[in-house]
């Protein structure tokens, strides 16, 4: 079995399992990268631990990336490992990786003016989504009308998120208005199952962007803003869909005025 035929059976395993298209995505690009850099004409059984240590040791990669890549092989030798097709315990070849220190790095009001006026009008309702509800360039990308739901307070975005995870998402006014005129269906159609791909989403928005500013950089702004409401980092974590509150943190720069005020408070 080559690498083609190994990733294709795995993407089908995860696909039985339920995993989320967007998690499938990911790991079938992990894999496929980690095929070109340890040879596509062998057998992904064939690799030595040895040989994959030489792989990610070659890699510039971010911590969390790195830490996303060694998720991704760890899974696909795991699988091969249960039905018989290996023996390498990737876990073991490949250190673990510690997460990244938090480093929050929210888009600056004027950066984000300024992807407001540089982008079209599609590319402006993604930068708005990302940068007043928090979301992902996934959930961006898979936006349907259905996903628009009416409450007693106002209009709600049903978001999908990592792992199939739903949650609300309050509208803003102007926002819900503009999603609610669009024509039914996916509000970014396009070839990917129907709607746009999560990488072209983040591409479009990114060029809007000023700098070397990113999508993903939107989303730490929706949740610096939320946070200096109330100080409430267990909203923000709701609104944002993570798991825990620490993964929140990373996404929060504490505004000056609150360490400012802590300091004072103390003499």
């Amino acid at each position: 079995m080559n690498w083609t035929q190994a990733i294709g059976a795995y993407t089908t395993y995860l696909t039985a399992g339920g995993a989320p298209l967007t998690t499938i995505a990911t790991r079938r690009q992990h894999l496929r990268q980690a095929a070109k850099g340890l040879g596509l004409d062998r057998s992904p059984w064939d690799v030595t631990d040895l040989a994959l240590s030489a792989y990610f040791g070659a890699q510039r990669w971010a911590v969390e990336t790195r830490r996303g890549h060694r998720t991704s092989l760890v899974g696909f030798y795991r699988w091969g490992a249960k039905h018989g097709a290996t023996s390498l315990d990737v876990a073991e070849a490949l250190p673990r990786v510690k997460p990244a220190a938090p480093a929050p790095r929210p888009v600056s009001d004027e950066a984000y003016r300024h992807a407001l006026v540089r982008g079209d009008v599609r590319t402006r309702l993604m930068v708005r989504l990302a940068a007043e509800c928090g979301l992902r360039r996934a959930e961006v990308a898979g936006l349907h009308s259905d996903d628009l739901v009416e409450d007693m307070a106002g209009w709600t975005l049903r978001v999908r998120g990592k792992g199939g995870k739903v949650r609300d998402v309050p509208l803003p006014d102007a926002l819900s208005r503009d999603l609610r005129a669009l024509p039914r269906g996916y509000v970014f159609p396009g070839d990917d199952h129907g709607h746009l791909s999560p990488r072209w989403v983040g591409t479009l928005v990114s060029r809007a962007l000023p700098d070397a500013w990113t999508m993903h950089k939107l989303r730490h702004r929706a949740a610096t803003r939320w946070y200096a409401v109330d100080r409430d980092t267990f909203t923000v974590q709701d609104l944002l869909g993570h798991a825990s509150p620490a993964t929140t943190r990373a996404y929060v720069a504490i505004p000056n005025d609150s360490l400012r005020r802590t300091v004072e408070a103390a003499l």
